[in-house]
């Protein structure tokens, strides 16, 4: 019901012109949101890659601008005095009234929470003045009919070739394919597999999202396939081939391989969605199992994903009754690290002192955090979520964790009755730390999780080179270990732009003395680094020098980190595949497509993960 329809319950206009304000604030912030996810599209046909990354980077701050526009126009509108309790109460109300027909009412809900929360404290956050639970359905929104969230294909009409041509052509990209035919037999050769099964039921069909995904380089096709009570999502990588011209390079059937694309390790998408709560509940069918608050923070509504986790945290506590202790691993020397061993995220919080050698502050850190939520993070660096004023239940913390805080973050903590209120804090998806693997892998004798270890450590590293990202501190307890036996970096205090960095050798020494000295008889500057002397730090281990120096002896090299450095002066930005290479369609394969029927391999191969999904998909 529109407010205007029960005047004697909502009458105040102040409290409606405060809604109106904050609703139009909000709506300006998702015109501009959704024109630079626009403006993707025209940044991969021109391979304008430095500008997509720019566009990406700069879409991240647009929610916090809107925030403090409305905020300040509020304060400048308004006297305290005139915002009773009774105003802030019907201000929501008018305020839901407002949202009957939004296209976007939860993300409107989220943006109404963040303006006042930058004016009301923290005792006003409940539901009667802002929405801890949400209120306005996202169920059955209308799209514009002209472009659906999704398209839906039916292959029995015009054949399973017509048909993957329809679904990469209807995108309607600026440019041409280098082989689009041998590309699509390629695609069908994969996809056909998903139906060996048995025959197409009557409703086999293709549903597509009717917009690409964009990150970095690629554009990506996301839809599933249905055969009867059958769904099989897929994904087609869309890249430039480095001649001009498009290529399919791949398509991504197996589970793990799409989780991975959409990655918490991963830079945001940028896509064009009237609905996001439509795009949401599609991707939620391809990844049953990832929770929707990751789904609206990698589609670049990252508010939206700290909302709803938040709230998935607060459910998580009243049915739960384990308490936070201090999390394992070696203690840092910025952070102060906690966890509740039933859920699976740790909380950080900055120290007030950072002892030697460390020399920071406070803010240089946030801005470190700032950078990496702002960078490109190539599967190798882990999302934060930053949080302000967080109450927790004071009997859930351990006392042991309590004499932590309370020692090396005095300024964080505030007890407030029964609660226990931290004023700033980051949380994080929980690993494993690499040096606790490496140390379990070394005490069960176990030489070949210790060689993937070591070799995923090392492709951290050079993928995070790629990206312009030197990590400072590169000893393992620094580098986490995902469920799928990924290593990614999660300390970012001393993080620095590879471009900022001088990479050197040490000269040699003079004379005897020299080499006896206890300081270095050479000048050191500030960013001067020597990756000679990497190895002093982190190969004292013989099993872990042995596989490092078999895969990665480049990185002991001042040569390697120049070459990498000049490439990203010179404009290159590389390539970093969101999934293995061995799924790649190979320059072979291609070539065998190309060639025809008669000279084609009889039987397509089956890759591995194919035929794993198909095993735990089979009935």
């Amino acid at each position: 019901m529109h407010p205007a329809a029960f005047p004697k319950l909502l009458s105040s206009q102040i409290a409606f012109d405060i809604a109106r304000a904050i609703l139009d604030g909000f709506d300006k912030h998702y015109r501009l949101f959704r024109q630079s996810s626009q403006s993707a599209k025209r940044h991969f046909e021109t391979a304008a890659w430095q500008a997509q990354q720019q566009t990406a980077r700069a879409r991240i701050d647009f929610y916090d601008r809107r925030v403090r526009e409305c905020v300040q126009a509020l304060e400048d509108e308004y006297l305290g005095e005139e915002l009773s309790d009774a105003v802030w109460r019907e201000t929501k109300l008018h305020y839901i009234g407002m949202l009957s027909g939004h296209k976007q009412p939860e993300l409107a809900e989220t943006f109404f929470n963040s303006v006042c929360c930058k004016i009301l404290h923290r005792t006003y956050f409940h539901n009667d003045f802002i929405f801890v639970r949400p209120v306005v359905s996202t169920e059955y929104i209308d799209t514009d009919e002209l472009l659906p969230t999704f398209r839906v294909y039916y292959p029995h009409q015009d054949g399973l070739t017509a048909t993957l041509r329809r679904i990469v052509t209807n995108f309607q990209l600026a440019g041409e394919f280098a082989d689009l035919d041998g590309d699509i037999a390629l695609v069908e050769q994969r996809l056909a597999l998903l139906f060996a099964a048995g025959p197409p039921e009557p409703n086999h069909q293709f549903q597509v999202l009717s917009n690409l995904f964009y990150r970095n380089k690629g554009a990506y096709v996301v839809g599933k396939a249905i055969n009867g009570h059958r769904e099989f999502p897929f994904v087609l990588p869309i890249l430039h081939d480095g001649h001009g011209k498009l290529t399919i390079d791949t398509v991504l059937v197996d589970a793990e391989h799409i989780n991975l694309l959409f990655s918490f390790t991963r830079a945001y998408f940028m896509v064009d969605m009237e609905v996001p709560s439509a795009y949401v509940q599609f991707l939620r069918s391809l990844m049953p199992r990832k929770p929707r608050s990751e789904l609206y923070t990698i589609l670049g509504l990252q508010k939206q994903g700290k909302t709803l986790f938040y709230r998935d945290f607060l459910q998580h506590l009243k049915h739960t009754a384990d308490c936070f202790e201090i999390a394992p691993g070696i203690r840092g020397l910025v952070m102060l690290v906690f966890a509740l061993p039933s859920f699976p995220y740790v909380f950080k919080v900055i120290k007030d002192v950072y002892p030697p050698p460390k020399e920071t502050t406070r803010a240089q850190i946030q801005e470190k955090y700032l950078l990496v939520k702002h960078h490109d993070r190539v599967g190798r660096m882990a999302d934060t979520l930053e949080y302000s004023n967080v109450a927790f239940p004071l009997a859930r913390f351990s006392e042991a964790l309590l004499a932590e805080l309370r020692q090396h973050a005095p300024s964080q903590v505030e007890i407030d009755g029964s609660q226990i209120v931290l004023r700033h804090l980051y949380i994080e998806r929980r690993m494993v730390p690499l040096n606790m693997v490496l140390a379990s892998a070394e005490k069960a004798g176990d030489e070949a999780r210790i060689e993937h270890a070591v070799r995923e450590y090392g492709n951290a590293i050079k993928e995070l080179v790629a990206a312009n990202i030197f990590p400072g501190d590169m000893l393992y307890k620094n580098f986490g270990v995902t469920r799928q036996n990924r290593v990614v970096f999660y300390d970012y205090d001393e993080i620095e732009a590879i471009t900022d960095c001088h990479f050197r050798d040490i000269p040699p020494a003079r004379n005897e003395e020299d080499e006896m000295a206890a300081e270095p008889w050479y000048a050191v500057g500030k960013h001067d680094v020597f990756p000679e002397q990497f190895g002093t730090f982190l190969l004292g281990n013989a099993s872990i020098r042995r596989h490092f120096l078999a895969h990665h002896a480049d990185l002991l090299t001042s040569a390697f980190w120049q070459s990498r450095k000049q490439r990203i002066l010179d404009g290159h930005v590389d390539d970093v595949y969101p999934y293995p290479q061995s799924i790649r369609f190979s320059q072979e394969r291609r070539a065998r497509v190309r060639a025809g029927p008669a000279t084609d391999h009889p039987a397509f191969e089956v890759p591995a993960v194919l035929t794993t999904y198909l095993e735990n998909h089979h009935e």
